[in-house]
């Protein structure tokens, strides 16, 4: 059954490689993935560009196990040397935009989800949900469906890990900052340079570290990024204002991250979100556990995913380098596919039965 699952996944991913998908554009993807499982006899739910389903034998009395990932790609660079939307197989290799990220986990989820739809008798339930919107963290995929998915025990991210288990996820906010003083003549020395104002904060973001440190990803990074201030030469400016990138971790939650910065800056700090969310598993958790007991490791992923919106604990694990993620010529071994698809199998197998 998993030779014949892989096949199914194997061709399904070249027809979403041929079908441009784009952020807020993947309505014809969602089309191919429903039409898919309905082919398959699954019973579908779809709202926006997200389609989701449930094992047959759904169970409310019994935990939920979601499996999810996402369908939407970013626009191939100009560096492809390749056609983006031309699926080409060379040296067991298959290439194609978002064929890594995250095609191959993808389709690799939706086969493992068809081996238990009709698995009567397990411990868990299944969700499969494919969803859009993730490489611009967008509201309407996701996060738009978690309410209509009911209560869920955890989840597996498809992301590409290399199939191995990572078990944190760092967050991210985006930190708009002003620095106010006042404008006035240059060649006086008139009012208070807003600029000045702003290099001891500046100064704090790159210096001070946080008491808590992740035992995952150690200390939180905190980078500013983007600074703009004055308008002529002769003018002294009223207001400096920065952006600092922050990649924050399981030590700490987005709000009190954000609480500490307001308390020690005296610029006017604003998050642009604070949605993105560090997040984490147990190691002693039952999926952690078998996936250790299959040979995977464990690490801490530096990259942000949807697994940023999940209020559970959530495991990303999926086939696929995170290297080739956006890359021209992308491409995704099919042995990978082969061993994701067996993988996630063996996995839950340790588990729901």
């Amino acid at each position: 059954m998993k030779k014949e699952l892989t096949l199914e996944a194997i061709n399904l991913l070249k027809d979403l490689i041929a079908t441009p998908s784009f952020s807020r554009e993947e309505d014809q993807t969602a089309e191919l993935i429903a039409q898919f499982l309905l082919q398959q006899g699954v019973s579908i739910h779809r709202d926006l560009h997200n389609v989701w389903a449930f094992n047959q034998y759904y169970d409310p009395n019994k935990p939920t196990i979601l499996l999810n990932s996402h369908h939407d790609t970013v626009r191939p660079n100009k560096d492809y040397t390749k056609n983006p939307f031309m699926p080409e197989v060379f040296d067991g290799k298959l290439y194609g935009l978002g064929s890594n990220d995250a095609g191959g986990c993808l389709v690799s989820l939706l086969a493992t989800f068809l081996y238990f739809h009709k698995q009567e008798n397990l411990n868990y339930n299944f969700c499969m949900a494919a969803t859009a919107e993730e490489e611009i963290s967008g509201t309407d995929g996701l996060e738009h469906v978690i309410p209509q998915l009911g209560e869920l025990a955890f989840a597996i991210v498809g992301e590409p890990t290399q199939m191995q288990l990572a078990v944190a996820e760092r967050g991210l906010m985006v930190l708009d900052c002003v620095a106010y003083g006042r404008s006035g003549h240059a060649a006086r020395k008139e009012g208070e340079n807003a600029i000045l104002k702003a290099m001891p904060d500046i100064t704090w973001f790159t210096t001070y570290q946080f008491p808590k440190v992740s035992e995952a990803f150690g200390p939180i990074k905190m980078s500013v990024t983007m600074i703009q201030a004055g308008t002529q030469h002769n003018v002294v400016p009223a207001t400096c204002e920065f952006v600092v990138d922050v990649r924050v971790t399981d030590a700490y939650t987005n709000e009190e991250v954000l609480a500490i910065v307001q308390d020690h800056v005296h610029s006017e700090v604003h998050a642009r979100s604070t949605r993105l969310k560090p997040s984490s598993i147990a190691i002693d958790h039952p999926i952690v556990q078998a996936g250790i007991q299959l040979g995977r490791t464990t690490y801490g992923s530096p990259t942000t995913s949807d697994q940023a919106l999940l209020d559970i604990p959530s495991l990303k694990c999926g086939p696929g380098d995170s290297a080739r993620s956006h890359t021209a010529d992308e491409f995704i071994y099919l042995s990978e596919i082969e061993e994701g698809i067996s993988l996630y199998i063996d996995m839950l197998n340790l588990i729901v039965k």
